[in-house]
């Protein structure tokens, strides 16, 4: 079955995610720098679009909420040994 189609799949795929764009950043800080789009907005920020852009944002989430995505993680892996 695809990953789309099951919810506890899905959370374990964006997990992976999350977790792994996190590892690249803490390894390679600037790997989704490559994403930077100008702003045209005076004192405005780059934006981060596309994949790359996709990426920042996931490992910024894995940083900020570190402590409750490892609790995910635990709870995820205790969900697939034991209960499917």
């Amino acid at each position: 079955m695809s990953a789309i189609f099951s919810f506890s799949s899905l959370l374990t795929v964006l997990l992976l995610l999350i977790c792994t764009s996190t590892y690249l950043r803490a390894i390679r800080p600037t790997v989704f720098d490559s994403s930077l789009v100008a702003n045209n907005v005076p004192g405005g920020r780059p934006k981060r679009t596309g994949a790359m852009g996709f990426c920042w944002k996931l490992s910024r989430i894995g940083e900020r909420l570190s402590p409750w995505v490892s609790g995910a993680c635990v709870i995820m892996a205790i969900h697939i040994l034991f209960l499917q």
